[in-house]
């Protein structure tokens, strides 16, 4: 599958097959909001949920999970939806026909160039605790 909305060079590290999801934000816009990289750009989650890109996917009210500036509800939502999403991303990216691009009237009003955003912490990080997974872990460490 290859991307046909934005040029991808073969050596990027976010190809169509690998769509990390982020949290930016731009000089022009400064409120953080969930994004997905496609080789030099990020694609906004929620102006493409407010075009109608995740209509249909069972239990996810996608402009309010991707209207939010970190990626906690949409995480918790766990395979069933991150599953149909990257399907939904995947089918925009690579086709030229695909009825959402066809209103987009260009790339501009749902991506940003990488070099423009500044990246944020995707998540509230509510708690953390470390532990020894073994004998080779605690000794690892402990070197």
């Amino acid at each position: 599958m290859k991307c046909t909305l934005v040029d991808v060079a073969p050596e990027s590290d976010f190809s169509i097959q690998n769509l990390p999801y982020g949290v930016y934000s731009t000089a022009g816009a400064a409120e953080p909001r969930v994004g997905v990289a496609i080789g030099d750009y990020a694609l906004d989650m929620c102006a493409l949920a407010q075009r109608g890109l995740f209509d249909g996917i069972d239990g996810l009210d996608a402009a309010r999970v991707f209207g939010q500036p970190r990626l906690n509800e949409f995480m918790g939502l766990g395979r069933p939806v991150w599953r149909p999403v990257r399907e939904a991303l995947q089918r925009f990216l690579s086709d030229a026909e695909h009825p959402v691009r066809k209103g987009l009237g260009g790339v501009d009003s749902v991506a940003v160039p990488l070099s423009a955003v500044r990246m944020h912490l995707p998540a509230n990080i509510g708690d953390y605790t470390d532990f020894y997974a073994s004998r080779e872990h605690a000794t690892n460490v402990g070197v």
